[in-house]
């Protein structure tokens, strides 16, 4: 606002500080608000499953990747603290394009220490852990009451 400096005569600007205060005061409020709420967000939380071909006693993991031909391929989960299992089950679903959406397609149980941090499923006598055909799978790892402690996504692509 322009007003006249009335012992002078001279131009002067003249600011609404209060307007001024309550834009800083605000900006600081939003400042200090967005400071609190911060947050770290990751993909998955503890613990974590995925794949590979296989796995070596010697060589460890092998081919680790989320797409492989159909087959067998190997189901990794890894934690931080013990996962607390003894009972548990791999299960595979199959994502149905006709009716978008995961549909059971086999399951299998296996023992477990309660201790373990790290584990590794794959093919057996007792479990067969083939993917016949191609098509994205969810894989789960479920506790004894078929709870879901984790999942992840593999493609399978024919041979």
């Amino acid at each position: 606002m322009l007003f006249w400096d009335e012992k002078n005569f001279i131009p002067c600007v003249k600011f609404k500080t209060h307007n001024i205060m309550k834009r800083l005061l605000f900006v600081a409020m939003l400042a200090m608000v967005s400071a609190a709420t911060h947050v770290t967000v990751s993909a998955q939380e503890e613990p974590i499953l995925y794949f590979c071909e296989q796995y070596d006693s010697y060589s460890g993991e092998i081919n680790v990747s989320d797409r492989f031909t159909t087959g067998y391929i190997t189901v990794v989960v890894k934690s931080s603290n013990a996962l607390n299992l003894s009972d548990c089950y791999i299960q595979y679903d199959k994502y149905n394009s006709s009716t978008r959406k995961f549909e059971y397609y086999k399951q299998f149980s296996f023992t477990l220490s309660p201790t373990s941090k790290y584990v590794y499923f794959e093919h057996s006598e007792s479990n067969d852990m083939s993917f016949e055909t191609p098509g994205f799978y969810r894989v789960y790892l479920l506790d004894g009451r078929q709870n879901t402690v984790t999942s992840s996504i593999v493609e399978i692509i024919p041979r």
